[in-house]
């Protein structure tokens, strides 16, 4: 009886065999290493850490960069860390990860699930979970430099390895910049990047050209009262009615100030406002995520909110509320050059079926700044579920566990075959010698 080889075994050979622009990772060393990256990716997720806690991740994304022959340097913008891999004369291509994790308790039953639990900023105790795939993300670079730092023949020029912290608070990104990434490390021709989707098939990647992923602010507002017994509310200024009154009517910035084919969003998450039944209280506060795409849109999103909150006050006769924005990421825009040309690698490597052009998220990612920091990027979509698995839920009538999900959990073996071979080739393509 014929031995089935499992799906890593086979892709490698096929990209070989398929592509006439480079030769993918071979069959045979992606066979050899994958039981390593699966340890190494399994040592990630049972070790998560929040952000800007990321020493022990840090720690170990350094060691397996030194021993594939990278420069490394720790401790960038936080606990960021800096590889450079150079091989001869040529462009520059960094390639980024995120190292942080999330606060959620795992439940997804696997024997190297996550136990760990730690203190919050407030003094709480949370689970701690790599529910956004960003164990994915490191061992899948780490794939990606073992292959080029074994392959050196096959490429000249740099690689500029950048381990970020702080992603899933928006800070990370920043953090690394204003420390000097650039001009310490040298500013790279192009940078590329992948996240993993939980509603791709593993196999498949997916890109957008252009806008792909919003810009993403936090909004905070309290609005002021005057507090009272609630039998006498004539007495009290109420923030609770004024906080009503502001959410319905911060719906009609997005429905009756907004141009209709300009994508934006405003969303009150949570709301706090009193303390018993029969007392009005003086304050009640309010915390908002807005999206959008364009610098335009973004600006008219949030003077809208301001003026419809002092509004509401003004109406209730109360003291002008306090707002305040924060954690403010801007929107990524994939360059339409670089994503043309690595759709072809893509599309050569893994053939046209399995490269799909995804839709636009209102979702946020700091992977932007470097784009913003007048760098060429591009982030795709790594599938991340096999496409049995996927089927069944569809088949029962259910949605498969979300990326921040404790229930999410990627089928690795081909999600990383797929996501080393695609960012090795895309490397091997840019910094192809003449």
């Amino acid at each position: 009886m014929t031995k089935k080889l499992p799906l890593f075994a086979w892709l490698p050979l096929l990209f070989f065999l398929a592509s006439p622009l480079r030769a993918a990772p071979p069959a045979e060393w992606v066979g050899q290493e994958m039981p390593q990256l699966v340890a190494i990716y399994r040592y990630f997720h049972a070790h998560p850490e929040l952000s800007f806690q990321e020493e022990k991740t840090a720690e170990r994304l350094a060691r397996e960069w030194k021993a594939a022959g990278a420069e490394v340097t720790s401790h960038v913008g936080g606990f960021g860390v800096v590889g450079i891999l150079r091989n001869g004369e040529g462009p520059t291509v960094m390639l980024r990860t995120d190292l942080d994790a999330l606060p959620v308790v795992e439940q997804t039953g696997l024997a190297f699930a996550s136990q760990v639990t730690v203190k919050d900023e407030k003094g709480a105790e949370v689970g701690v979970m790599h529910a956004c795939g960003h164990d994915v993300h490191m061992t899948n670079l780490v794939g990606v430099v073992r292959y080029l730092a074994a392959h050196r023949s096959d490429w000249s020029g740099a690689l500029l390895l950048v381990g970020q912290p702080a992603e899933e608070r928006g800070a990370g990104a920043k953090a690394m910049l204003e420390d000097g990434l650039f001009e310490k490390f040298g500013r790279p021709d192009v940078a590329i990047a992948l996240h993993v989707d939980s509603n791709l098939a593993a196999g498949k990647v997916g890109y957008r050209a252009g806008f792909a992923m919003a810009n993403v602010d936090s909004v905070d507002i309290t609005m002021l009262g005057k507090g009272g017994h609630g039998a006498y509310p004539q007495t009290t200024i109420d923030p609770v009615v004024q906080a009503a009154e502001l959410v319905v009517s911060l719906q009609t910035i997005v429905s009756r100030e907004i141009k209709p084919t300009a994508p934006a969003v405003i969303t009150v998450g949570s709301i706090h406002g009193g303390s018993k039944h029969n007392i009005i209280g003086d304050r009640c506060h309010l915390q908002l995520t807005v999206r959008s795409y364009s610098e335009d849109v973004r600006r008219q999103l949030l003077e809208g909110i301001a003026r419809k909150a002092k509004a509401v006050a003004m109406g209730a006769r109360a003291a002008a509320p306090i707002i305040s924005i924060s954690e403010g990421t801007p929107s990524l825009r994939n360059d339409d050059d670089l994503t043309a040309r690595l759709v072809n690698v893509f599309q050569t490597t893994l053939g046209q079926e399995n490269v799909l052009e995804a839709e636009a998220s209102m979702g946020g990612e700091d992977f932007s700044r470097y784009g913003r920091a007048g760098v060429p990027v591009m982030m795709y979509r790594l599938g991340a579920v096999d496409g049995q698995r996927l089927d069944r839920f569809q088949q029962l009538g259910q949605v498969a566990p979300s990326l921040h999900s404790a229930l999410f959990y990627p089928d690795i073996e081909p999600t990383l075959a797929t996501g080393v071979t695609t960012m090795a080739s895309a490397v091997l393509d840019i910094l192809a010698k003449p």
